[in-house]
């Protein structure tokens, strides 16, 4: 089962804020009072300098002791996560060669506007993805699962595949022979200005994955760089706006296992 981490951060946020907020509005003028009633404040006074400092007023429960340490905290990761940047982890191989198994890279949240956290409806519109962008967004089906793709296809855009071929509009995308790497044939892709590394498999039959799609309003089809091992748009869909998370921008660390070291050899930009 996937744990939804942002919802359980939005609710234990708003938990601590309330407990914390509530008590100091409502219960603390009250612990306050009943303390002071019962000559607690003569006694802290009387006693040693070291007392009076531990003892300058009634006790914190216990939970909201914990939720005035804790909220702040919560609130700070919450804005950060939802509104700035977001670290994930590359789990599979459908972006190679640009990302490598075990990547961790950072995605920035604003790019494409601010969006309320768990729903992610936009609230303030700051962009749009752009064709040959790597934006991570949820998948479709589910709704919940983070999927990292390349946005290929535009709103409104006719979008083709065949014989392992990409069209856009009915014109060729053009590619580049840069190497062969067995398994893979290595091409440079050119997507509007951006020019990236696809990998072909040369053991993969045709006719995987063809078709034609349009793309509709507030939609974006999605596809993988490595073209043969990707489940993308041409499987399952095009990707709502309302699923977008944001752009990725930099791979800070690489680390594919537990039983292996962590390495910053690939530290940089992702292209």
């Amino acid at each position: 089962m996937d744990i939804n981490f942002p919802l359980i951060l939005v609710v234990l946020t708003f938990a601590t804020g309330i407990i914390w907020l509530g008590d100091r509005l409502f219960l603390r003028p009250k612990r306050e009072a009943a303390w002071e009633a019962s000559g607690g404040a003569a006694v802290a006074s009387g006693g040693s300098a070291g007392a009076s400092d531990e003892q300058a007023g009634p006790p914190e429960p216990y939970l909201v002791d914990l939720s005035r340490s804790f909220f702040p905290v919560l609130a700070i990761v919450l804005v950060l996560r939802s509104f700035l940047i977001e670290p994930f982890q590359i789990p599979s191989g459908s972006m190679l060669p640009t990302l490598e198994v075990g990547d961790f890279i950072l995605v920035n949240k604003y790019a494409y506007g601010l969006r309320l956290p768990v729903a992610g409806t936009k609230v303030v519109d700051i962009g749009d993805p752009e064709r040959g962008d790597i934006m991570v967004f949820r998948y479709p089906q589910d709704g919940t699962t983070n999927y990292i793709k390349r946005v290929v296809g535009l709103p409104g855009d006719r979008i083709g595949y065949r014989n392992k071929e990409l069209f856009i509009n009915g014109e060729r995308v053009s590619t580049r022979f840069v190497a062969n790497l067995p398994p893979y044939e290595m091409l440079e892709e050119q997507l509007g200005d951006v020019e990236h590394l696809i990998y072909r498999d040369l053991g993969a039959r045709t006719g995987v994955g063809e078709g034609e799609w349009i793309v509709p309003d507030g939609h974006y089809f999605m596809m993988g760089d490595n073209r043969d091992n990707s489940n993308d748009s041409r499987f399952w869909g095009m990707v709502p706006d309302d699923m977008v998370v944001g752009k990725a921008f930099l791979i800070w660390m690489q680390w594919p296992s537990i039983t292996s070291l962590p390495s910053f050899d690939r530290v940089g930009s992702i292209d």
